[in-house]
């Protein structure tokens, strides 16, 4: 028999961010404001960020929904998409 072909790591696993000191456990709260508030503290906090707060709570955000990917529940990714908009209000980039 042939021998197994590799598996590939994924780029993500290998994408670390240290622009931002997440709250330990930011994306397992199960309201999506307090998620936001979360994101928004770590974000202005830190002074290792390259973008704007709200750029970098955003895009870290985003990274860890298309990160865990289809291993997200559907509550899971509706909490975590809500918490989007909560972000958006947070800075006042909600639309009017």
């Amino acid at each position: 028999m042939g021998k197994q072909p590799e598996t590939k790591a994924k780029w993500s696993q290998n994408v670390q961010s240290d622009a931002l000191d997440l709250e330990p456990g930011v994306f397992t709260l199960d309201d999506p404001r307090e998620i936001a508030h979360s994101l928004k503290r770590s974000a202005e906090a830190s002074d290792r960020r390259k973008a704007s707060p709200f750029c970098s709570a955003m895009s870290m955000l985003t990274f860890y929904i298309n990160r865990a990917g289809a291993g997200l529940s559907s509550d899971r990714r509706h909490i975590l998409e809500r918490a989007k908009n909560e972000l958006r209000r947070d800075f006042g980039r909600a639309p009017r």
